[in-house]
């Protein structure tokens, strides 16, 4: 019996040794193991939940699935399992053409054993990410970047802690109930973080530093605030660096050191300022650094000569100065290169020429001067070459048009003369094409351009242009996009634009354009134009328009110039998607048609300097939803203001100014938290002063002037009213009382001296009410596919400057102006006014004004022109006026004034009229002599008796610069307390010295 077990044994044991042995020799012959059934169940489910979008670009993976195979779900596409187990740990569906809604009890969490996932580039519309992604929590890398998830990150995220990768990017997502703090304390693995364009709205917290194993972070576009750390830079894994379009992060550049692996840097359109160190050097790996538009400044470092790998150098609108270090010849690898805008010392180009690699080349206003160099021949590979406003003479060089891959040249706003070669038509590629503002010779036909098959961009404004009668149009000619042809001379509308069916933007402004505008130029650009400026010409209206209403056809309009030329008749009416609309400047009359209550987008309306009539159309505060700019300035308008501004009004400038408008200014202006320029001058306004305007928090510029305006300004309720205003004109009303003396405490923005905002100085020459530049100008941004543009809004203000009736055409924004002539204002001059030390312009002439001149008008160091004339003023003038070196203008004629007129400084130069009607005024320039005040000539007040005075106290010696007239003197002023003795003592041993 044993023996025959023994028996059976060894005859089945190879058989049960084969069928244990069996799975295993199937899984060394086949690529993946089979898959759990429950997980394939799970894929199946998902794939159920979701739709295939075939208009979505990418390859709808999950087709492919079929139930008859749940069995093997790793050989799925897109299915990755364990080679051990067979569970599913990879699943890569990125742009797959997936599209739904996302919910929490979908099959993909039941595949616990995921380690990565990617569902990057679909659209799970706008559903939210489940808070079950929590099951998942062995997850490594998560990607779910271009899905269009919305709403809150939820914080169940945070407790995968095993995520060495995380990619949110690119989705409507907020991150802030938990935020980036909570993320960064929570996933302390992580290694590569990307939340571009996700809302975080945070500053950037110092605890991201302890994530030491990070090599990628992204964060543009985030809405990030405050200080950057600076520790984050030095992470010694740290590789990529992306927190570009954060414009209030701030922060600087650390000295880095060699061992570095940083490769791409990107703080484009932030606020990091500072001087490159030298030490950016160090980074032997850097392939990319871009900082376009920050606030960088200084001297670029020679050391950045040693970034031998950079392929990407841009350091576009910043504020470096100095020369551009000739280093950057090193740097032979670069395939980009951008560094315009900024404030470069004159320079030639000498350090182009062995950047062979470069594809792009921007030296847009780098203020680079001489010859096109030679050495740009060696540059084959350009596709874009930029070398705009500049000072580049000498002629475009005959090589130039052997760089036949290059699809964009600019060589506009230079000073390039000779002809424009024939060759320049053999640039067959070129798309883009701008050689405006140059000194070219004689007359150049247009047909030349016509050769440029490809061309869609076109910029010719400022070249003498010929058109032959019957241009040849067929169908080789370009299809542009875009024409400036401003300042070509140009007599009438070339015919080719007739045939121009995909322009978008036209610019023939400031040509000798006469007559009418003809019917034909309602088919360019029918259905794409966006921008037509007709400004400066000599156009008298719209051919075979009989005077009722235009309405302007094309469907896609954004901006349409018709600023000064001749046209009249009826306004014309611009389509509803207009957001920029200027007419003045004309003879146009009639009222304003109810049709422009449907111009629901617009932003900026200008009708000024017209003849146009009767009441305001009460849509005009509807409009103010959207509008920017309204200005109707210099008209025959009658009635009342609309008087229903809604809450959250984007109102920034209102100009209806020399009109006939009447009765009460309208309270719900103070709905309007965004207005800076209110002008209403020259009316006949009959109201009280609006010191409810005070408590909007931006407005700049309010000009009351030439109304009826009347009664005691009083007090205001706070001390934050008014707290932006730098000009208040109130000059020529019935106002009444003392002087607003507690508002000049208000008055904060004109307690500052140079008050200006430091971002985009360099760039934009006006100042705005969007961006933060030094003059008073509304700017509207517009974009489309293929342009943006900047389009800068300026306004005028009638000022009585040096006792002139002056019209600012452009208001600098630190300009500093208070005029309250013409008034019936009483009492005194209070002492508290010598704290509005930003003074330029200073009016308090015919009033009724009573005793001293306040000596405190000694701290108003910045103060051109003072005028106190006709009033009763009585006393002395201050010796302390001899501290105001830039008083151009100085007038306190007709008062009842004594005593000597301060002598020298800027009081040299005015004359008698000054001081006319004083008859106790003695001293030049007046005939009297002062013999019973003593010597006419008065030292300046001591500095400890008089506040403000910015003469030295201490024993040393200092240099003081001072205007005089129109020159410059430089005095050597020796302290106070240093007494003659010590004088005698230094006299005598400089002596012995020579």
């Amino acid at each position: 019996m044993g023996s025959s077990k023994c028996l059976l044994i060894s005859v089945l044991l190879p058989f049960f040794l084969s069928i244990f042995h069996f799975p295993n020799s199937c899984s060394s012959f086949s690529t993946q193991p089979l898959c759990n059934d429950f997980e394939s169940v799970a894929l199946l489910q998902f794939k159920q939940s979701l739709k295939i979008n075939v208009n979505a670009s990418g390859d709808p993976k999950i087709s492919s699935w079929n139930s008859g195979e749940r069995n093997d779900c790793c050989s799925w596409d897109g299915v990755l399992c364990d080679a051990g187990t067979g569970h599913v740990i990879g699943l890569d569906l990125s742009s797959s053409q997936l599209y739904g809604s996302f919910n929490s009890s979908s099959g993909l969490f039941h595949l616990v054993h995921l380690q990565k996932l990617n569902l990057a580039g679909n659209d799970f519309n706008y559903s939210q990410i489940p808070p079950s992604i929590r099951y998942l929590s062995n997850l490594t890398h998560l990607n779910l970047s271009l899905t269009n998830f919305s709403s809150q990150i939820p914080p169940e995220i945070f407790e995968l802690s095993n995520l060495v990768s995380l990619d949110l990017s690119f989705n409507p997502l907020k991150l802030q109930k938990p935020g980036l703090k909570g993320l960064c304390e929570n996933l302390t693995s992580l290694k590569h973080l990307y939340l571009d364009e996700v809302d975080i709205s945070s500053p950037v917290p110092h605890t991201m530093a302890n994530l030491s194993s990070l090599m990628s972070l992204g964060l543009s576009r985030c809405g990030l605030y405050g200080e950057f750390p600076t520790e984050i830079f030095k992470l010694r894994n740290l590789q990529f660096l992306s927190v570009k379009g954060n414009q209030d992060l701030r922060g600087y550049l650390p000295e880095f050191h060699s061992s570095s692996p940083l490769r791409i840097l990107r703080l484009a359109h932030t606020s990091f300022f500072g001087k490159l160190p030298d030490s950016i050097g160090n980074l032997p790996s850097l392939y990319e650094l871009d900082i376009i538009f920050c606030n960088f400044s200084g001297l670029i470092p020679t050391s950045i000569g040693n970034l031998t790998t950079l392929n990407n150098l841009d350091l576009s609108i910043n504020n470096f100065f100095g020369q551009i270090p000739f280093s950057l010849a090193n740097l032979t690898q670069l395939s980009q290169l951008d560094l315009s805008y900024n404030s470069f010392s004159p320079q030639t180009l000498s350090w182009l020429g062995k950047q062979t690699k470069l594809t792009l080349l921007n030296l847009g206003q780098t203020n680079s001067y001489g010859d096109i160099p030679a050495s740009l021949k060696n540059l084959t590979q350009l596709t874009i070459l930029r070398l705009n406003r500049n000072q580049l003479t000498g002629q475009i060089p005959s090589w130039l048009v052997n760089h036949t891959q290059l699809i964009e040249l600019d060589l506009g706003v230079n000073k390039l003369h000779g002809s424009i070669p024939q060759s320049i038509s053999r640039l067959v590629n070129l798309k883009d094409l701008s050689l405006a503002k140059n000194n070219f010779n004689g007359s150049v036909k247009f047909d030349l351009f016509l050769n440029l098959k490809n061309l869609t961009r076109l910029q010719l404004s400022g070249v003498h242009l010929s058109f032959p009668l019957t241009s040849t149009v067929n169908a080789s000619t370009p299809k542009l996009m875009l024409l400036g042809l401003v300042a070509c001379n140009l007599t009438e509308f070339p015919i080719f634009l007739r045939f121009q069916h995909e322009l978008e933007a036209v610019y023939l402004s400031h040509n000798d354009i006469h007559g009418q505008i003809p019917k034909w130029i309602f088919n360019m650009g029918k259905q794409t134009l966006l921008s037509l400026d007709l400004s400066f010409n000599y156009l008298t209206g719209f051919e075979s328009f009989n005077h009722t209403s235009l309405i302007l056809p094309w469907a896609s309009l954004l901006i349409l110039d018709l600023n000064s030329n001749k046209l009249n008749g009826s306004l014309p009416i611009p389509p509803p998607s207009i957001v920029e609309y200027s007419a003045k400047s004309n003879t146009l009359t009639g009222q304003i048609s109810p049709l422009f209550c449907n111009l629901s987008s617009i932003e900026v309306l200008d009708l000024s300097h017209n003849n146009l009539s009767g009441m305001l159309p009460h849509c005009l505060d509807n409009l103010s939803k959207f509008l920017l700019v309204l200005s109707l300035r210099n008209n025959d308008f009658h009635g009342i203001l609309p008087t229903a501004y809604m809450e959250g009004s984007t109102l920034k400038v209102m100009d209806v100014s020399y009109n006939q408008l009447e009765g009460q200014i309208p309270r719900s202006l103070s709905n309007c938290t965004m207005l800076e320029i209110l002008l209403l001058s020259n009316n006949q306004f009959k109201d009280i002063f609006p010191s409810w305007l005070g408590k909007l928090p931006s407005l700049k510029v309010l000009s009351l002037r030439s109304n009826g305006f009347h009664s005691s300004i009083g007090k205001p309720k706070s001390n934050f009213e008014f707290p932006k205003l730098h000009i208040i004109d109130l000059s020529y009303n019935k106002f009444t009382g003392n002087l607003p003396s507690e508002y000049f405490q208000c008055w904060n923005s004109m307690k500052v001296v140079n008050l200006t905002d430091s971002k985009v100085d360099n760039l934009l020459t006006y100042m705005v009410t969007r961006a933060n530049p030094i003059y008073l100008i509304a700017v509207t941004i517009i974009t489309s596919q293929d342009f943006v543009w900047f389009d800068y809004y300026s306004f005028s203000l009638e000022l009585t400057s040096k006792g002139i009736e002056t019209v600012y055409e452009k208001i600098q924004g630190t300009l500093i102006v208070v005029d309250l002539s013409n008034n019936r204002f009483e009492g005194e001059i209070s002492e508290v006014i010598g704290n509005l030390k930003g003074l330029h312009l200073l009016n308090l002439s015919n009033n009724c004004l009573i005793g001293h001149i306040p000596s405190s008008l000694g701290n108003l160091t910045e103060l051109e022109s003072l005028d106190f004339s006709q009033n009763n003023l009585s006393g002395e003038i201050p010796q302390q006026l001899l501290h105001l070196t830039f008083l151009a203008f100085f007038n306190v004629s007709n008062n009842h004034l004594t005593g000597p007129i301060p002598q020298g400084q800027q009081f040299a130069t005015f004359q008698s009229n000054s001081y006319l009607g004083n008859t106790g005024l003695c001293g030049k320039p007046l005939t009297k002599n002062c013999k019973s005040y003593g010597s006419s000539t008065q030292p300046l007040p001591n500095p400890k008796r008089g506040e403000g005075s910015n003469f030295p106290s201490k024993s040393n010696w200092v240099v003081i610069m001072m205007g005089y007239g129109s020159g410059l003197v430089v005095g050597f002023v020796i302290g106070n307390n240093l007494n003659i003795r010590k004088l005698e003592r230094v006299v005598k041993n400089l002596r012995r010295r020579q």
